[in-house]
């Protein structure tokens, strides 16, 4: 009996979705099949298996008909309420509707359902981990066999089709991003202690210097998430990284083709660690920054009088002031700047990520919803009411809801080098290391040689 390694189980489940979907040539499935490691009999059954049940996903121009669909998603609160309103414009647009379920623990949700065998048609993908390995297993609905790909192509940058990507086929819908490179800050407290804007990482450090001189702190930081406590960490070495090292190290260190071990990561920590363990920096040092929720942390330099200068978290911050301080106005009591330059060379790049939607079922309310989700028309309805932006270079800019707003779309739209979170992209369980590493060198800094050696244990294993 022939013993199949998991790469060549892998290409034997994208041969069958490939002659599903894109019904490629029998000769083609033969010298695919044959150079997998199968037969000529085996792959003559496999192939007449194909034909007798071709599955849920054949993408075939005859989908079912539907009244409405359902959709699964995690947000709440204003992200919702935008969300909800695409799918009022979906309805009146195609008179099919809408059925929303939230969650905060849609992994549970999700895992529930579809060992029920009754998923959603469409859901927020828990992590890009679970994306592919839902794609992989042929439980998404491939999107390119329908979709205007050459639309689709003109709208979205190649990083962000190449991430609602599996093995060349497009799952997701990326119906809204947000920009990583904003430093939070008061203006008004900016000017009231004679601060200026700081260029490069080394301004950035004499700032942070000259505040606390002053007997203030100059930063706010909070790591608690839960269960994905430490991502903010992450955020913060991922950023550092690509400014220092470049888009093409960046990669290499996604890939595991350098090892975390590699100085030029424990150089990313340890420039992170001049932020977190800076001498009078934060309130409260290491044990304030570890217990203080992510999103408390951001409102200390907004409090009056300011108990912080400068917060460092993504575009959607913005969301979370404003619904801390109601009567702020955004450029005048609240504003970002960009993550300052580290290296010249890769002066502008910007680490960014995606909320990745994928459809469970074939019918033609899936993909019409998914069609219009990824539409500028959509999109823009978002953007429109404030907290996302838009990855769809159809959106006009006009159309965000302030100037902030707009800066921030513009910081992914000129970035000189464009990447996603390279935690997101990482195996599961070394992304989940990875944040515990985070948080384990805030805690004791002198251990970090220890904490990237685990992670490159861990690492060795996932990435085989």
């Amino acid at each position: 009996m022939t013993i199949f390694g998991r790469h060549a189980r892998q290409e034997l489940d994208l041969l069958v979705e490939d002659f599903v979907v894109t019904r490629i040539s029998r000769r083609e499935f033969f010298y695919r099949a044959t150079a997998a490691g199968l037969s000529l009999s085996a792959a003559s059954s496999l192939l007449a298996a194909c034909n007798e049940n071709p599955g849920t996903h054949t993408n075939s121009n005859k989908s079912t008909h539907v009244q409405s669909i359902e959709t699964l998603t995690v947000w709440s609160g204003e992200e919702l309420d935008s969300f909800l309103q695409i799918n009022a414009a979906f309805t009146k647009k195609t008179g099919i509707g809408v059925i929303s379920e939230t969650t905060r623990d849609i992994n549970a949700v999700l895992a529930t359902r579809l060992k029920g065998n009754n998923p959603p048609d469409v859901c927020g993908m828990p992590s890009v981990s679970t994306f592919h390995q839902l794609a992989s297993q042929n439980k998404l609905l491939r999107l390119d066999t329908f979709l205007d790909m050459g639309q689709f192509q003109k709208n979205y940058a190649q990083t962000w089709i190449d991430y609602s990507s599996y093995r060349g086929g497009i799952y997701a819908i990326l119906p809204k991003a947000n920009a990583k490179n904003t430093i939070w800050y008061n203006p008004k407290a900016f000017k009231a202690i004679g601060a200026s804007i700081p260029k490069t990482w080394n301004e950035l450090i004499a700032l942070s210097d000259k505040i606390a001189a002053q007997g203030k702190y100059p930063w706010s930081m909070g790591m608690n998430s839960g269960t994905a406590s430490g991502w903010p960490a992450a955020d913060w070495i991922d950023e550092i990284y690509i400014n220092k090292y470049g888009p093409d190290m960046y990669d290499e260190w996604i890939a595991h083709q350098l090892p975390w071990t590699h100085p030029s990561v424990k150089d990313a920590f340890q420039l992170f660690g001049q932020i977190a363990h800076g001498k009078h920096y934060i309130k409260g040092g290491p044990q304030t920054i570890l217990s203080t929720n992510f999103q408390d942390a951001s409102y200390l330099p907004f409090d009056q009088p300011a108990n912080a200068y400068m917060y460092y978290l993504g575009d959607f911050t913005a969301g979370f002031i404003k619904d801390q301080f109601k009567n702020s106005q955004s450029g005048k009591d609240f504003d970002f700047f960009a993550f300052p330059t580290i290296n010249p060379k890769y002066k502008g790049s910007v680490v960014g990520t995606a909320d990745l939607i994928a459809a469970f079922k074939d019918n033609d309310g899936t993909r019409q919803y998914m069609e219009f989700l990824s539409s500028a028309e959509a999109q823009s309805i978002w953007v429109k009411r404030g907290g996302a932006t838009s990855i769809n270079a159809n959106v006009d800019l006009t159309s965000y809801p302030d100037d902030l707003a707009r800066n921030a779309a513009k910081q992914m739209a000129t970035a000189s080098s464009l990447r996603v979170s390279a935690d997101d992209l990482m195996p599961l369980i070394v992304e989940n290391y990875y944040w515990q590493g985070a948080l384990q060198y805030i805690e004791n800094p002198k251990q970090l040689d220890n904490i990237l050696a685990t992670i490159e244990e861990i690492a060795l294993q996932a990435y085989i």
